[in-house]
This record gives structure tokens, C-alpha cells and sequence, in this order.
């Protein structure tokens, strides 16, 4: 089966077929860098993630860039607030981002470059489309360039939207406008605005517009047509709808597929700083979730529905895990760990109907409950078919407990070490009071684990501990 993803330009889900065979160009649009990301941001990673793990077990090469928008109306709100330059603030939390990435196992991407590192780039596109007649200056004296929507009779054809319904751009003020639907490309040096965050131009000192920032970085490192464009669906319109009329305007075919994500809400609303209602990984963790939990509560549901977080769903998703965990430790521990091996059918089938990773986990729990089975029976055979095809789909969905990622290492191997050893020493008072009969005290001993997060299950083989909750 040939893989097939939504196209919301043409609101339909396609065969993918790339630009160039055994190639693929994916743009996801990154974060504005004017806070810390929250757990709404960080799944639109974990989305792609996804979609580029199963690219690369299809045997594509995959070029996968995600920006970084470090120069914005709201960086520098931020820094003129905080008394920060506007650089400060983008880059800490530009490490903030990444180190959240990190511990959600999301790969790197091939580049992630800066706005402010592709103002030249922008400046030759602006140029192409004012010498073209899709974009003018404004001639009130502002510096501002704007795109000229009119020009453009395509503009609307990816969100379904008719210009003559379209309210105002709310990017710049219209006093230097032609139409208020137009939007801006280079926007002039304010009063008031921090002196370093401007760069000369040929319409005078300003800064870029946020569309032509995407435009201008998919443009160098994908080329003038790429295959995939991805990013939240609340970047639809206006910013998606932007960047293709510029582009297009400016002669760059751009993006063949567009696959927007669904939205992380909270309480039937949207999750965002203004709204005071996010949560972020620390919070997360307070909760004794792990990371690698939270990317399962992700991967659960598919990557255009939208969720409406609960504290009882993550909690739920994380149980759900810890079952799947479970099989592979105690499956790694009768047969070894091995390596991830064939994918089932069923499992490749879902993903290939636009990554359908609900059904796909569908498959996975299907497998692990005959690995149970067999594990139960002793048929060390079908162990370990079993847990080389459980690998195997954990991997393309980025949460196999066994990867080093999860393992951990440095002075995460020295604690494991530790805790091994006391857990070791408390199983082992628990087994001299189980040899003198005194249950009430090998009871305290398992009770006292549990509290601290540490489950004992009694096998034939011996006591085996695991971390979290065990149904």
C-alpha cells in the first residue's frame, strides 16, 4: 500500500508521491521563540517526529527542516517588557525548546535555522515580487513593504477563504496600504523599538514580516519546490495562506503536500501563554508521568484530531504504556533484548492510511497480548518473534523502552545503578522475611516500594520490580 496523506489544499488524502524518487524535502513550521514551550507546542514534534520515523523506515532520505522564528512582533514585546534584548530571550528559549525535544525523543532535525539568519535571502524575494507587481512599498515614509493581495487571484484557495470576506491583515498599521487585506514583507524601524532589532535594506532599516521569514528559509535549504509543508492548522490562514502567495508570486512552485496538525487544548479552549492555562513538561512530570508517556498520550490519538487535554487521559495513556513496557522488559529479560524486527502487516497498513497511529497502537496492544500469552506458556519462539515486532513499531513510534534515548546514560547509568542496588536490598529483606513467615513485614517491605513508585511482582523465576502502575 502506497502512503497516503491529507493534502489540505486540496482537502482530500492523496497517494504520496515525492518530487524526486527516494527523496523527500518536509518544512514544519518551529516555534516563535518569545516563551518557553508548552505541552501544546511540543506535540506538533512529536507529530512530525512520526511522520519523518516512518519516511525513513520507507527508505526515503529525508531532509526535514524546522525554523526558528527568533525575531517577531512578540520577541520583541517580550524584550522591551522584560528591559532583555530581543536575542537573549529567543535563544533561551530556543535551549529550553530543545532540551524538551530531547527528552520527548524527537530527532533532530537535518537544519533549524534562525530567521535572522536568512534576512538576505528575504530581501531578494521582496525584491522579485516588487519588480514583479505583487508587492510595493508603502509611500508614507515607514519603510514598510507589503504584499499586494489583488495581484494575487489565487489568494485563498488553501484555507477556502474568499478575499472579499477577508478582515484587515493585523500585521502593521493600513495608513500605508493599498487594501487592508495586504500584508507585510519588511516592516520599517519604529519609534520606541530596540535599536538592534533592525537590519538595513533597500526600503530603509526595518525587520522581516513573519510569512516571508518561512518562505525565505524553505526557499534555501528545500529549494523552489519541496514535498511536505507541515504545521499546527491554526497556521492555515494566515500565515500558510501568505507564504504560498508569496512564493508562488515570486516564481517558487513551494510545497506539493500541506499536513496541518490538529490542536492541543485545555478545557475546550486554546492552549496559549495570553491565556494564562498552559502546562509544560515540569508540570507533566509533577504528575509522575514520564516523558516517554507523554509522547505515548501523543501518538494515541491521530495527528489531525484535535485533544482536549485531561489530567485522567495522560494518566490513562500512561498506564497503557507501562502495560506494552512491561511485556518488553520481561520479555527482554527470558530472550534478550534482540533487535526491533518486522513490522505487521496490519500496523504498516494503518500508517499508511495517513498515519493512522490510533489503529496502529490497535496492532501493537494485538502482539503484545499474544507475546503475554506466550510468555505465560513458556514459548520462547514466539517471545521473541513477538517482542522483535513489538520493537519494531515502538521504534517507528519513538517510545521503545529499550532505546538507548529512554535508557538513558552519563549520570543517568550511575543512579540506575544505585537505585538497582537498593531496590536489590530491599527484595532481599523481603525475601528473608517471607523465609521466616513474617508476611506483615514482607508486606511492609512491597508497600513501601509501591509508595516510592516501585511495583514487585512475584514470578517463578523470582521477584522482578518495575517502575510506575501494573493492572
Amino acid at each position: 500500500m502506497t502512503l497516503r496523506l491529507y493534502d489540505t489544499a486540496t482537502r482530500s488524502v492523496r497517494d504520496f508521491v515525492p518530487r524526486e524518487a527516494g527523496k523527500v524535502g518536509v518544512y514544519l513550521c518551529g516555534l516563535t521563540l518569545q516563551a518557553p514551550p508548552h505541552i501544546g507546542h511540543l506535540r506538533s514534534g512529536v507529530n512530525y517526529d512520526v511522520l519523518r520515523r516512518w519516511l525513513l523506515d520507507k527508505g526515503f532520505e529525508v531532509t526535514f527542516i524546522r525554523n526558528l522564528t527568533d525575531i517577531d512582533d512578540k520577541v520583541l514585546a517580550k524584550a522591551m517588557e522584560q528591559g532583555r534584548p530581543f536575542w537573549s530571550i529567543a535563544y533561551a528559549n530556543e535551549q529550553n525548546l530543545a532540551a524538551s525535544y530531547r527528552a520527548l525523543n524527537v530527532l533532530p532535525p537535518t537544519y533549524e535555522p534562525r530567521a535572522t539568519g536568512h534576512v538576505p535571502e528575504m530581501h531578494e524575494l521582496i525584491a522579485r515580487l516588487i519588480e514583479t507587481g505583487h508587492a510595493y512599498p508603502a509611500t508614507d515614509g515607514s519603510g514598510d513593504v507589503y504584499f499586494d493581495v489583488a495581484s494575487w487571484p489565487a489568494y485563498g484557495s488553501l484555507s477556502g477563504q474568499s478575499p472579499a470576506d477577508m478582515q484587515p491583515a493585523g500585521d502593521a498599521p493600513d495608513r500605508g496600504k493599498r487594501d487592508p487585506r495586504d500584508f507585510a514583507l519588511w516592516k520599517g524601524v519604529k519609534p520606541g523599538e530596540p535599536a538592534d532589532a533592525s537590519w538595513p535594506s533597500p526600503w530603509g532599516r526595518g525587520r522581516p514580516g513573519w510569512h516571508i521569514e518561512c518562505s525565505a528559509m524553505c526557499w534555501r535549504y528545500l529549494g523552489p519546490e519541496f514535498d511536505i509543508h507541515g504545521g499546527g492548522l491554526d497556521l492555515t490562514f494566515p500565515h500558510h495562506e501568505n507564504e504560498i502567495a508569496q512564493s508562488q508570486a515570486a516564481d517558487l512552485p513551494f510545497a506539493r503536500y500541506w499536513v496541518h496538525h490538529g490542536l492541543l487544548g485545555i478545557g475546550g479552549t486554546k492552549m496559549g501563554k495570553s491565556l494564562g492555562n498552559t502546562l509544560d513538561l515540569d508540570y507533566v512530570a509533577s504528575l509522575g508521568v514520564r516523558p516517554v508517556e507523554l509522547r505515548y498520550y501523543y501518538v494515541a490519538a491521530h495527528y489531525r484530531s484535535r485533544i482536549d487535554y485531561s489530567e485522567d487521559a495522560l494518566r490513562e495513556a500512561a498506564v497503557a504504556y507501562r502495560r506494552v513496557e512491561g511485556f518488553v522488559q520481561r520479555a527482554a529479560e527470558r530472550v534478550g533484548g534482540g533487535r526491533p524486527g518486522g513490522l505487521p502487516a496490519a500496523f504498516v497498513a494503518a500508517m499508511d492510511d495517513d498515519l493512522n497511529t490510533s489503529a496502529a497502537l490497535a496492532a501493537l496492544h494485538e502482539v503484545v497480548r499474544d507475546g503475554n500469552t506466550a510468555l505465560t506458556a513458556g514459548d520462547d519462539v514466539t517471545v521473541r518473534t513477538t517482542l522483535a515486532a513489538t520493537r519494531a513499531m515502538l521504534d517507528i513510534l519513538g517510545v521503545d523502552p529499550l532505546d538507548p534515548a529512554w535508557t538513558g546514560g552519563g549520570r543517568t547509568d550511575d543512579l540506575r545503578g544505585v537505585v538497582d542496588s537498593l531496590i536489590a536490598l530491599a527484595l532481599e529483606q523481603r525475601a528473608q522475611a517471607r523465609g521466616r513467615k513474617d508476611w506483615a513485614a514482607a508486606d511492609a517491605v512491597r508497600d513501601q516500594l509501591k509508595q516510592a513508585g516501585v511495583v514487585v511482582e512475584d514470578t517463578p523465576q523470582g521477584p522482578r520490580w518495575t517502575i510506575g502502575e501494573q493492572d
